[in-house]
């Protein structure tokens, strides 16, 4: 066969046995065999002994890294009987639990399987919140191709939904938060404002399951000045924890964790948030986009993920807060 009809020929099958396929490299996928390290980082570099930070007290922190490649761009996170699941916003799946003195068990590597599109380009898989029931299922919600999906436990899809407000929202500042709250509703909040709204992100409350419930209501909420929302999750009580991300030149990153009072959020609301802690220089810092909150023992404890975006100027952070909000409490 003449080179230029072999060439045809290859084109034709990559064509033809990778439905979707458009030219672009396939994702990194994260390889079976899971290795895992987490090396402490304090609150202030420049005082170790520092644990406080506005409302939150530092339990403890990791840089985590790993020999997989592939491995970073973590925008998701859900914690449940001490064990972490984090998703990238390409689509690779890391399960592992961790104890205080940074000890690591049981981390296993995986990806969702199914997703929009296809899964060969990034923007098929990009998961950007999630929520977590307390069976296991879990809800993503996806940016570029903004939807909802449902997962069993075992990682099966078992439902999905492309809400009609949501396909208003901006393809690369869609959905960015995703909460399951107390009394079984979901809340929904976009990372870029429509044109017009100012700095207010539209933002959707769901009666139940987002893949069976009716059409959600819609309400806004309204960031610190300069900041997008960048994930959310449920406290006990109902109240609402949101994560405000902050980007300045050349190349910094800051986080600003907000209250939304319980019952605050319903239709046709306008809500802001309390400022809890702001975590920026000289404090540790990083592109904090995943949030989940658990009980342990009587305290309400808090958990961070930041997302690396692939770069070598930025790491893989998991923070461990326990939440004091004592009016009397030292800075």
């Amino acid at each position: 066969m003449r080179r230029p009809l072999r060439l045809l020929f290859a084109a034709a099958a990559v064509l033809v046995l990778v439905p979707g396929w458009t030219g672009e490299t396939r994702l990194p996928l994260l390889g079976d065999a899971a290795t895992l390290t987490a090396t402490p980082v304090a609150l202030d570099p420049a005082d170790p002994a520092r644990r406080r930070v506005g409302d939150l007290v530092l339990v403890a922190g990791w840089r985590l890294a790993s020999d997989d490649r592939a491995f970073g761009g973590f925008s998701a996170l859900a914690v449940r009987d001490g064990r972490v699941t984090m998703v990238s916003d390409g689509g690779n799946l890391v399960r592992f639990s961790i104890s205080d003195d940074g000890s690591v068990r049981g981390a296993t590597f995986g990806r969702l399987a199914t997703g929009p599109g296809t899964g060969w380009e990034k923007r098929d898989r990009d998961a950007e919140a999630m929520a977590e029931a307390p069976d296991g299922t879990r809800w993503i919600g996806f940016e570029s191709r903004p939807s909802i999906f449902r997962y069993a436990a075992d990682g099966r899809m078992t439902g999905a939904v492309r809400p009609r407000a949501m396909r208003r929202w901006s393809v690369n500042g869609g959905i960015e938060s995703l909460a399951r709250l107390p009394d079984g509703r979901f809340v929904a909040i976009a990372e870029q404002s429509r044109r017009g709204e100012g700095r207010a992100r539209p933002g959707l409350i769901f009666a139940g399951d987002p893949i069976t419930a009716p059409a959600p209501a819609a309400f806004r909420y309204l960031p610190p000045p300069g900041s997008s929302p960048s994930d959310a999750a449920a406290l006990p009580d109902g109240g609402l924890l949101v994560v405000n991300r902050r980007f300045r030149l050349p190349f910094r990153f800051s986080a600003e964790l907000t209250l939304v009072p319980a019952g605050a959020i319903r239709a046709g609301a306008t809500v802001t948030g309390r400022s809890l802690a702001v975590l920026d220089a000289p404090l540790v810092h990083d592109n904090f986009e995943g949030v989940a909150v658990t009980r342990q023992g009587g305290d309400t404890i808090i958990w961070l993920v930041s997302d690396d975006n692939e770069s070598v100027l930025q790491r893989t952070l998991l923070l461990k807060f326990r939440l004091d909000t004592r009016e009397a409490r030292r800075p």
